[in-house]
């Protein structure tokens, strides 16, 4: 069990480096370290969306940022024995599954040979540090399963995206048992959750941003896959697991080389349509949306994952249901189409408001 004034206590003055610090969850994890009081370094190729959830809570003057690709090995050694972090959290990936099919060359480089890259130059470090790999739950062999699937479940793909991500998965294995083993500073584990929503995600091709830029403009959403069941939850349930995580693994050699999932109990089921008309009942939107025709490339119909392992060794576990996921959504995106709105101060409003019911 982890108290908050000891939750607080071990990141307080903690330097922190996080890759892929710009996107949606990087800048979710950024905020949330920063009111924590840690000592934050990001490290992302670019800006990768517009409007940019980043540069909408203007992190850029809060932290210090590295700018480059992390397929670039020799910079990136650079900047991680430069910084010597305490807790490394990799996010940085080619994440959008639509995108590998038009780019694979760059998904797989970016997804795989950059993960080890990232790894790999951590363990020269002289200082110790945990490393928090996240990978995705797209990394399972889909078979269509009602039950969830288990950290030993199979792994692989039938896209270029969920072939990376398991392709990660085995790399940064087979890593670990040649290499960390006796590593006396460094210890990792991998994570896999998917699925993730919250305010501030601006991602293409995407379920929340894509509803919230067409009703913003009185357009009708076009929805795909509507009976598809997915984990849905908060972005601050799985980045919660991810720093409980890095304090467990502090403490606790026997987690190195781990894997980890963080979703949803896999007996609550919701479909994207349930979503979708959760939304729409909180935003006020009638009869706004329409359906599109299924893509052109694979996609599973039902992902679940099961979360047991995490409850049973980290204790942790979701805590919001599908109607207080889309308050925390829908509250956010609300605060955001007003003017002058100070995002920065309602995204540590609702890390606050969240944190209340993982300490109670």
């Amino acid at each position: 069990m982890v108290k908050k004034i000891d939750f607080y206590k071990f990141y307080q003055n903690k330097k922190v480096l996080i890759t892929g610090h710009t996107g949606f969850k990087g800048s979710w994890l950024t905020t949330w370290l920063l009111n924590l009081g840690c000592n934050v370094v990001g490290v992302s190729k670019n800006i990768p969306t517009k409007p940019s959830n980043f540069e909408n809570l203007n992190l850029k003057k809060k932290i210090k940022n590295y700018y480059l690709n992390i397929e670039n090995y020799k910079k990136l050694k650079k900047i991680i024995l430069k910084e010597r972090p305490n807790i490394i959290f990799h996010l940085a990936a080619q994440s959008i599954i639509s995108e590998s099919f038009t780019s694979p060359l760059e998904t797989v480089n970016t997804n795989t040979q950059g993960s080890l890259n990232v790894l790999h130059a951590s363990s020269f470090l002289n200082n110790k540090c945990s490393c928090i790999m996240i990978t995705s739950d797209k990394c399972y062999f889909n078979l269509e399963k009602k039950a969830g699937y288990k950290e030993n479940s199979l792994l692989g793909g039938q896209d270029m995206y969920s072939g990376s991500k398991a392709a990660a998965e085995i790399i940064l294995q087979a890593y670990y048992h040649s290499f960390l083993k006796k590593n006396k500073n460094l210890r990792f584990c991998t994570v896999r959750a998917g699925n993730v929503i919250g305010g501030g995600d601006w991602s293409k091709n995407r379920l929340i941003p894509d509803i919230m830029r067409s009703w913003k403009k009185n357009l009708k959403p076009k929805i795909k896959n509507p009976k598809s069941v997915r984990p849905w939850q908060h972005v601050l349930e799985p980045l919660f697991g991810y720093l409980k995580l890095a304090i467990f693994l502090n403490k606790n050699e026997k987690l190195n080389g781990e894997s980890f999932n963080f979703g949803p109990n896999f007996k609550k089921t919701y479909t994207v349509m349930q979503l979708v008309k959760l939304l729409q009942k909180n935003l006020n939107k009638k009869n706004s949306y329409s359906f599109k025709k299924k893509s052109n490339f694979h996609e599973t119909k039902i992902l679940k994952l099961n979360s047991q392992k995490a409850y049973k060794k980290l204790r942790w576990k979701t805590l919001l249901n599908l109607d207080q996921i889309g308050i925390f959504i829908t509250n956010w995106y609300k605060i955001y189409f007003r003017k002058n709105s100070n995002m920065y101060d309602f995204t540590i409003k609702q890390i606050k408001e969240y944190e209340k019911k993982t300490f109670n």
